[in-house]
């Protein structure tokens, strides 16, 4: 392989900087390299001597007076220079200067010149047996000596070019025909041997800094790592083959509450063992499958505190591949745990009664629905209260509704479930019924109960209570169907009077009677052009600007007139006609948005049931390419419910949703058990805080609490956190607090028609301004 120009003039800048550099990397360098030159003086010198003895009994026969001279000074150098080797060669040598290497190519260049006297002044007079033997010396050590100097480029080119060019001199002196051939051999060897003398000086002054570089390197890394140990939350630990920890720091020691002596006389999990309260078992699997592992979380008792910790490790090696312990890192996570804990009470306790609230009563039903027992759903709907709220207040009415929620657990028994659903709605949830009668017992006795005052504030508050109830005992109903059912046997409760009971059955009335008309007329609305989308503007609470909008569907029937749309869309739902309006709506949203205001996001809801179509992402890409729509201006809008389906082919469509551009917002959020742990399976981009919270956070701090922790996570994951509801001013100062970015709700505009949305768009003034505007109307509309 023919060595380049580029390699030549790195070589000759390397060499360079060795005879000329004052650095610390090259002092080391020039160390080592001189270092291996020193460790074979000895044997060097020794073999010198003994070649020089071999020489004078080649010429004993006819010895000159001159040789026997040579032979003497030959040897006194390499006695001189073994002396001296002999007194340094305990001395450690870490750096060496340009003179010290200077200094020992001046000593090889020496020994090559007295060696390079032999051929040029006996060689020629020499028998032909005598010459076959110097030149045989003399080759070898030509070789031999080039190569043991490699480590001084200098010295090996100075030996090398005194040893060829006294070589050649002597075969010219000498001169034969055959002569010629060997000066030609010479002239072209001797600089190959010099050539990888150079380079193997090269390869070993590379290998050197690599090395160098490792130290440095390990050293830096000792270093962050003390200061790891010392500064950061986790500390490293590691145990041998055994079990016993063989690395243990006081960071360490102070996160596992433990003393060196306990963990020294124990191995590792034979000492949590007798602490742990919870993890340990899921610790001893993941070690015993020998397979790396990450946050296994213990929880450890200290007194009456408890701390939790998790553990990460992996399995370490000898040289040979074998397994000889564990390394790994542990934390103290009990913060991160307990807000955790915290946060998911918040989200599944009702802030204000402190009952379970709404998808802590869905997450019960399916799990009784799953097991296939027979429960009874009761329905519990205070009667007048918002006549209470409009003329007592709002702190009238959340007392009274505290009240009654301790007086609904006193009607209920240990196994059945009390839980809040929203606004003075309650719902228990009775499994393992034992017959109507006691339904129709626990329904009258909360009705009797509600029917006593409630004191407060020098006040005698009355309400009573209607209440449905669907006992459930067939098969194959989900949710909605049993809280549908609930719901019918409520409204048949209030249309017979209220302060009563009624129970569901399959010929309900009025209710029962418009749910099928509705669903009939459902069918068609779409044919004949009932449906419309009205638009509500979202705007961001920094700029003040619009930067979005969610696309509402409407119902406007010309007999039944406007029909909400929580009522007509659980119709669709159940009857199987979601996945049309859906792909309508949808169609229609991209349709209208795509041309006029293409740097607004626009929003549109998707009903849990649409994800069961395998066909979702399909059906939105259709409605992008059509509209051509960019699919980044696009969010669809979920609630946690679609989770209590299949979470798997859920996660998998969202996926598949996010490949395509779109924006995904989780709805509602904040309310529901499956927040936490879907969040961190899928990157939503936006975060919805649900309105009941909103409404509530001015007057009640636990409300408020929620938000601001809401807020917080979505920050920490990177989420856009937009507040739905926002009907007052106060509301949207709280929001802007405590870092909410977007809002939404009557405050901000009403849903309009997409052209009205337009102007608004259009006529949209900045924040102050709008603030006096809204204030002189709100003050026109008390008049």
């Amino acid at each position: 392989m023919a060595i380049s120009f580029l390699e030549i003039e790195k070589l000759r800048m390397g060499v360079r900087r060795m005879y000329s550099s004052m650095a610390p990397d090259m002092a080391r360098a020039r160390a080592v390299h001189l270092a291996s030159v020193i460790r074979t003086t000895q044997f060097a010198m020794t073999c010198n001597a003994c070649s020089a003895a071999l020489v004078v009994w080649a010429f004993r026969e006819s010895l000159p007076v001159g040789l026997l001279i040579w032979w003497a000074c030959l040897t006194a150098l390499a006695v001189l220079t073994v002396l001296g080797w002999l007194r340094q060669k305990n001395r450690q040598i870490n750096q060496a200067s340009v003179r010290a290497v200077n200094r020992a190519t001046w000593h090889a260049a020496t020994l090559a010149a007295i060696w390079a006297i032999l051929p040029l002044f006996w060689f020629a007079n020499a028998s032909s047996t005598q010459q076959l033997f110097l030149a045989t010396l003399l080759t070898g050590m030509l070789g031999a000596g080039t190569l043991m100097l490699s480590p001084l480029p200098i010295a090996s080119l100075a030996y090398c070019g005194i040893f060829s060019t006294a070589w050649i001199g002597a075969l010219i002196l000498a001169y034969v025909p055959l002569h010629g051939g060997v000066v030609a051999l010479l002239a072209l060897y001797a600089p190959m041997v010099a050539i990888g003398s150079l380079f193997t000086w090269q390869k070993a002054t590379a290998l050197i800094s690599s090395e160098t570089r490792a130290v440095q390197q390990e050293q830096t890394l000792a270093v962050l790592l003390e200061d790891f140990e010392q500064d950061a939350d986790e500390a490293l630990w590691e145990t041998d083959g055994v079990g016993y920890l063989s690395h243990h720091s006081d960071r360490l020691l102070t996160i596992l509450g433990q003393t060196a002596e306990k963990l020294q006389s124990q191995t590792l999990i034979v000492r949590l063992r007798g602490v742990c309260r919870k993890g340990i078992e899921e610790l001893e699997k993941a070690l015993v499958l020998q397979r790396p592992f990450r946050g296994v979380t213990l929880t450890l008792r200290e007194g009456r505190s408890v701390r939790h910790i998790a553990f990460t490790g992996r399995r370490t090696f000898d040289s040979q591949g074998l397994p000889v312990g564990w390394r790994g890192v542990v934390a103290d996570v009990t913060e991160k745990v307990t807000s955790a804990n915290r946060l998911r009470q918040l989200a599944l306790t009702d802030s204000l009664t402190g009952l379970p609230n709404r998808f802590t009563l869905r997450n019960g039903i399916q799990k009784v629905i799953d097991q296939g027992q027979p429960f009874t759903l009761l329905t519990i709907d205070l009667d007048h209260f918002k006549a209470i709220n409009d003329t007592l207040g709002h702190s009238s009415g959340d007392h009274l509704l505290q009240a009654v929620a301790q007086r609904l657990q006193r009607c209920t028994r240990p196994s059945d479930l009390l839980a809040r659903v929203g606004g003075d709605e309650f719902a228990i949830l009775v499994s393992q019924t034992a017959g109507e009668a006691i339904d129709v017992e626990v329904a009258q006795r909360i009705v009797e109960t509600m029917q006593v005052p409630v004191e407060f504030d020098m006040r005698q508050l009355r309400v009573g209570a209607s209440v449905g109830v669907a006992r459930i005992e067939e098969s194959g109903l989900d949710i909605d169907e049993v809280l549908a059912r609930s719901d019918a046997a409520l409204y048949e409760a209030k249309a017979n009077g209220r302060g009563r009971h009624s129970v569901y059955a399959s010929a309900l009335g009025e209710r029962t009677r418009r749910r099928s008309v509705l669903e009939q007329e459902l069918r068609q609305a779409l044919e004949r052009g009932q449906l419309k989308l009205d638009w509500q503007a979202k705007v961001d609470v920094q700029s003040w600007r619009i930067v979005g909008a969610e696309a509402l569907m409407r119902w406007d029937h010309p007999e039944m007139g406007v029909i909400s749309s929580a009522e007509f869309i659980q119709v669709a739902e159940q009857c199987g006609l979601i996945e049309s309006l859906g792909s309508w709506a949808l169609e229609t949203a991209c349709l209208q948005a795509a041309g006029p205001r293409t740097d607004l996001k626009i929003s549109v809801n998707v009903s849990p049931v649409q994800f069961r179509d395998a066909n979702l992402v399909k059906t939105v890409q259709t409605a992008l390419q059509r509209a051509q729509m960019d699919p980044s201006q696009l969010e669809l809008e979920i609630t946690e419910s679609v989770f209590l389906q299949d979470a798997h082919a859920v996660i998998e469509q969202l996926h598949a949703l996010r490949k395509l551009g779109v924006r995904i917002a989780l709805d509602d959020f904040g309310t529901g058990y499956s927040s936490l742990a879907y969040l961190r399976r899928y990157p939503f981009d936006t975060l919805k805080i649900d309105r009941s919270f909103v409404t509530e956070m001015v007057d009640q701090a636990d409300a408020r609490a929620i938000v601001a922790m809401i807020s917080q996570l979505g920050a920490k994951l990177g989420m856009r956190i937009v507040a739905e509801g926002v009907e007052t001013m106060q509301e949207f100062e709280v929001l802007s607090a405590l870092g909410c970015h977007e809002v939404q709700g009557y405050l901000v505009s009403r849903p309009v028609a997409f052209n009205d949305f337009q102007v608004v768009c259009r006529e949209w003034s900045g924040k102050e301004e709008w603030i006096v505007n809204s204030t002189m109307m709100a003050h026109l509309s008390d008049f």
